[in-house]
């Protein structure tokens, strides 16, 4: 009856701010996640039974007060419905609307101002029962005395560091990790995922210059092909019949 009563009085999404206000010093906090939302998008376009956050509050009740958030740069939450069936888009994450379902996966951006990532932030995402917790660091880590890429796995209530890379984690069904890549044509490094035997999912922009490389590949190929059964003198009828293709693609091919 006292737990009720508690979920009555306490806020709505509507009444709560969807972030804490400060903006991000660095462009990584909002490209990384959104990046590997986008790539979900692509992986998991037939599941419904998930959500991903970017730079979004997390309203919880395992602090001193359930109207400050926690506010991470993004966040994976497994169980939960893409987008609520009462309302268009969540304005952020209430744990206690959402079945007390608590983010499996957490990325924090470390930045040029320190944001407690090592300390006050993961002791609030270990009391909140959140999985697996990634921090990338890849400008201060030196100064932080910390890896640029590490992996922390909650068990018996407290974070330990993980090895190897990309990680695999069995409850997600996904691995994370780093590659150097080429985002709107500028080489970088980027956070992805991979499957269980380390292959890399690409991006729709990878995905798109794969095709394109293929068709290309595939083009050159009847070309050759074309050319090699008219210099062996068949008509060019019968290149048709025998590549199974239209006698206009054969003769485009031998223009």
């Amino acid at each position: 009856m006292v737990q009720s009563d508690r979920y009555q009085t306490l806020p709505t999404s509507n009444e709560l701010p969807d972030s804490d206000g400060l903006p991000v010093d660095n462009e990584d906090q909002n490209f990384l996640p959104n990046y590997l939302l986008f790539l979900l998008q692509l992986i998991w376009q037939d599941r419904y039974d998930w959500y991903f956050g970017v730079d979004m509050g997390i309203y919880h009740l395992t602090g001193v007060n359930p109207r400050v958030p926690v506010v991470p740069d993004g966040f994976l939450s497994l169980g939960v419905p893409r987008r609520k069936s009462n309302q268009r888009f969540r304005k952020s994450y209430v744990t206690w609307e959402e079945d007390s379902i608590a983010p499996t996966f957490v990325l924090e951006v470390v930045s040029w101002t320190p944001g407690n990532e090592y300390e006050e932030k993961k002791d609030i995402y270990a009391k909140l029962g959140v999985l697996y917790y990634v921090i990338y660091n890849p400008e201060y880590w030196q100064r932080d005395r910390h890896q640029p890429f590490e992996v922390y796995q909650l068990i018996e209530g407290r974070y330990q560091l993980q090895l190897g890379e990309p990680y695999w984690m069995p409850e997600v069904g996904l691995a994370i990790g780093r590659h150097q890549g080429s985002v709107g044509g500028i080489d970088r490094e980027i956070l992805s995922w991979f499957d269980q035997q380390g292959n890399r999912y690409l991006s729709a922009e990878e995905q798109a210059r794969q095709a394109q490389a293929e068709t290309q590949a595939e083009r050159q190929a009847r070309c050759a092909a074309v050319r090699r059964l008219r210099q062996m003198g068949l008509t060019v009828e019968q290149i048709a019949d025998a590549l199974e293709l239209s006698i206009a693609v054969v003769n485009q091919n031998l223009d």
